[in-house]
């Protein structure tokens, strides 16, 4: 057995995987739910060192994704965090928003203060996926919306792409 002690997860065998491994952590002050997901039930005990390396960048990783969300948000060719932010401005009522965006406050117009209110809800990592290896989702409030902006990346934390889910 080759047990790697990942953080949050504790000690993890390369030999003997679940398929899914949960946790809800504190990140910024804000509950995050934390997951990994496996195809096999094994795998190369450095891939889980990717892993444990990921999981303890998630900080600097999350400080890229929403310089990626604020560069969407600014390209006119690009339309993800617009969408996003449009359809929340015109879906919700000025009472729910009421706790996202100051009316008053004349110098930042409405969407980029809902786009200020995206945080990470969730990070998913698949690390033996042919597809993706990290999935971030990001919400102005899962108890506003089920909709998100999420951010797929590879195991370095560079872009796949985004794409607005629900």
């Amino acid at each position: 057995m080759a047990y790697i002690n990942l953080p949050h997860f504790g000690a993890v065998d390369s030999e003997a995987l679940k398929e899914y491994y949960e946790m809800e952590i504190l990140f910024d002050g804000r509950p995050m739910q934390l997951d990994l997901n496996f195809e096999n039930k094994f795998i190369d005990e450095k891939r889980l060192e990717t892993v444990m390396h990921f999981i303890d960048n998630i900080r600097i990783h999350d400080i890229n994704n929403k310089r990626l969300i604020e560069k969407d948000y600014r390209n006119p060719d690009a339309d993800t965090v617009l969408e996003y932010v449009n359809n929340h401005l015109e879906e919700l009522g000025e009472l729910d928003l009421r706790v996202l965006i100051d009316y008053k406050d004349k110098s930042i117009d409405h969407q980029t203060q809902l786009v200020k209110k995206l945080h990470l809800v969730r990070v998913g990592l698949y690390p033996d996926s042919e597809k993706e290896f990290a999935v971030f989702d990001y919400s102005i409030g899962q108890d506003l919306t089920n909709y998100l902006v999420v951010i797929n990346t590879d195991e370095n934390g560079n872009l796949d792409y985004m794409t607005m889910e629900s």
